[in-house]
């Protein structure tokens, strides 16, 4: 086993599956012991089972401030203390402007954008008290470039980058850095379910020709969570393959 989080309390949310999912194994794999927040509560709880003892489940819905309260809360009371937050639960509701209601609209932004502001108060205000803590936020390419038919979506990932870099210059001083990661087409169930020439059209536009796996991505966040990147705060690293470079 490696060790660059031993001894570490991470909470992941949208971690029953996908990017968040190997985010938690790969903590788990550096020696920490990890909360999985997320709103499909059996999937957590079978993902925890996975990954053994060192992983809990809390079902947690992130648009709901006393849920993220209680998630960091949960990770505090049950190993000590909080080192590490990954605000990852996420959602798409694709559709042109035109097709897309309001209610669309606002539900991807509230979960992307206000449960990303929500875990990121919540872990800070613990972690300013202990002097020390990483927040990863998880963006996407989208909200750099804007993809077509997530006006939603591209929004509140665009958002996700101002709020990690107003987040950041607040908290640094108290010992806490808030980082952001943007990964571009990665396969993972939400991915494989489109439709074969548009997954076909996303590929043809990656350098390095071929998707990201997940692990990948939890790779870069491992970095931001860790040591290693000890003298970065407010940076927003892209996970593409070279994609809208």
């Amino acid at each position: 086993m490696m060790t660059l989080l031993r001894g570490r309390a991470v909470v992941v949310t949208g971690g029953a599956q996908g990017i968040g999912r190997a985010v938690a194994a790969r903590a788990v794999e550096q020696g920490a012991r990890v909360v999985l927040g997320d709103l499909d509560a059996d999937r957590a709880a079978a993902t925890a089972a996975e990954l053994g003892e060192a992983a809990v489940a809390v079902r947690c819905d992130v648009t709901v401030e006393e849920d993220v309260a209680a998630l960091v809360r949960h990770c505090v009371e049950r190993f000590g203390a909080i080192d590490v937050m990954v605000n990852n639960a996420g959602m798409t509701r694709d559709a042109t402007m035109r097709r897309m209601t309001l209610d669309d609209f606002r539900q991807v932004v509230d979960v992307h954008l206000t449960g990303t502001w929500l875990g990121t108060r919540h872990a800070s205000l613990a972690m300013r008290e202990q002097g020390r803590g990483s927040i990863v936020n998880i963006s996407s390419i989208s909200g750099k470039v804007g993809n077509l038919g997530q006006t939603n979506y591209s929004a509140a990932k665009a958002g996700i980058v101002g709020l990690t870099k107003a987040a950041a210059k607040e908290v640094a001083h108290a010992g806490v850095r808030v980082n952001a990661v943007q990964p571009g087409i990665i396969r993972t169930a939400m991915t494989e379910k489109l439709r074969e020439d548009v997954w076909a059209a996303k590929l043809a536009e990656v350098p390095m020709g071929r998707a990201g796996e997940p692990g990948e991505v939890a790779d870069v966040v491992l970095f931001l969570a860790s040591d290693l990147s000890s003298y970065m705060t407010g940076a927003v690293l892209e996970v593409t393959g070279g994609r809208y470079m």
